[in-house]
């Protein structure tokens, strides 16, 4: 009768409407289970979420509707607005040599052409570095084509420095007077999918039109670069950028037995990008921690609070955890991101005051068991966490996941349900939940973090 049990707990949880604390469930209830009941919903019956559109707040709704139904208390949701992209047409042919069509993206903030597109000759540059040596003004009226080298690797490093061909290099372009650019997509995989992602452009700088090329279609053209051909090319890039739309943020708390300590902090956000429908980026973060949250109460509240917050907009602005930051002063004790996909925790990176040695020794215990080594490296928290770490000095804890293939769906049609590896989410889930079995239940002060 125990399984018997533990199922029929688990359908009290996930019934709409019925809401259940998590320490009224047994201890073997499939939290994992609620992790993929969570993500499919939301990927499923709430679809893609761009930043400031009406199916991110829709996103935010159904999301606060799952958190009440499985006994979150306090349920809210935070207003704010954002600076926000809204997708038109994106098109690009190749018109010499050989006319062919390539699949193209729009970046977000990129600049747009004229509802007819325009047509230019394309000047090839095999790194960022190469085009900032050309002189201002040099590239007038040309199209640039800028590659880059990424690879992949374990910890999806190689995103922080070639991302820069996304974020910097259409501004660059437009101060050495190029009509508009073209990226490699900033990804790992051999698929016909261009990686969306936003870019910037400094005051002052003149936004032009700006697109990510799938990397298939990328090997084409630089292979006809290499045969010595010129290329001349048609973009059609009609998106525009929106100064203020509204988003928000999403928070729902499982009170602990005492409420004078400060709480947990755990994070995701609920935007995503409008080509796939956001499962590994990030709706497999926000259902890790939702279920992770429950399973670290079940049997019995944890000592203390452990929030959750859904953020907006992290994909075009990081408005929402600005916007957390501000509206939340009072102190938290330690903060947790997860927004790296969902393949395996392979490593935990701790940051804690030298008072707190003992409770970094105790997380790092409470990992080994899953096979989870302390790694020695930097702790970077994220996005949604950043302001408030920032803001109140705190306690940071890094689960790293797998990023072997992260890179190969990260801002692309192929971000989608399908892509989830379940028994890698359950593995998210039993270390999170492990961390927060002994972060949330410490008596100590947990200190800021000079």
């Amino acid at each position: 009768m125990k399984r018997l049990t533990c199922n029929l707990a688990l359908a009290a949880l996930l019934l709409p409407g019925a809401a259940v604390a998590a320490s009224d469930a047994p201890a073997d209830v499939a939290w994992d289970f609620v992790a993929w009941d969570f993500v499919a919903g939301l990927t499923s019956e709430v679809g893609q979420r761009l930043a400031g559109s009406e199916a991110e707040a829709r996103g935010r709704v159904w999301a606060a509707e799952k958190l009440k139904a499985l006994g979150f208390k306090g349920v809210v949701i935070e207003p704010a607005s954002t600076r926000a992209y809204v997708r038109g047409t994106d098109m690009a042919k190749l018109v010499s040599p050989v006319p062919q069509l390539l699949a193209v993206t729009a970046l977000g903030f990129s600049g747009a052409t004229p509802e007819a597109g325009i047509e230019a000759d394309v000047v090839y540059f095999a790194s960022l570095a190469d085009l900032k040596a050309v002189p201002a003004g040099s590239l007038a009226g040309k199209i640039v084509f800028l590659d880059h080298a990424m690879k992949a690797a374990q910890d999806g490093g190689g995103y922080g420095p070639y991302g820069q061909a996304r974020r910097e290099g259409p501004a660059v372009a437009s101060t050495k007077g190029a009509a508009a650019i073209v990226i490699r997509s900033i990804g790992t995989d051999s698929h016909r999918n261009p990686h969306t992602g936003g870019t910037t452009f400094p005051a002052g700088i003149a936004p032009i039109p700006a697109g990510a090329i799938s990397n298939p279609d990328a090997d084409m053209l630089v292979w006809l670069v290499g045969k010595g051909k010129a290329l001349r090319l048609s973009l059609t890039l009609t998106g525009k950028t929106a100064e203020s739309l509204p988003t928000g943020n999403l928070i729902g708390d499982l009170p602990g037995r005492n409420p004078a300590l400060p709480p947990i902090l755990l994070a995701c956000h609920l935007d995503s990008w409008d080509l796939g429908t956001g499962a590994v980026d990030d709706g497999a973060g926000c259902a890790i921690i939702t279920a992770a949250a429950l399973k670290a109460q079940s049997g019995r509240q944890t000592l203390r609070t452990i929030r959750v917050l859904m953020a907006g907009a992290e994909e075009i602005s990081a408005a929402g955890g600005a916007a957390y930051a501000k509206a939340h002063p009072e102190r938290h004790a330690l903060a947790m991101e997860s927004d790296s996909g969902a393949d395996r925790v392979w490593r935990a990176e701790l940051k804690f005051a030298p008072a707190n040695a003992a409770l970094a020794d105790k997380v790092a215990a409470a990992l080994a068991p899953l096979g989870i080594p302390r790694g020695k490296g930097s702790v970077e928290g994220g996005a949604d966490i950043g302001p408030v770490i920032a803001a109140q000095k705190l306690a940071v804890i890094d689960l790293n996941q797998d990023m072997t293939r992260y890179f190969d769906l990260h801002h692309t049609p192929d971000d989608t349900l399908d892509k989830i590896d379940r028994a890698a989410l359950a593995q998210n889930v039993d270390a999170w939940a492990a961390v927060l079995g002994v972060v949330a239940n410490a008596a100590e002060d947990i200190a800021a973090v000079e």
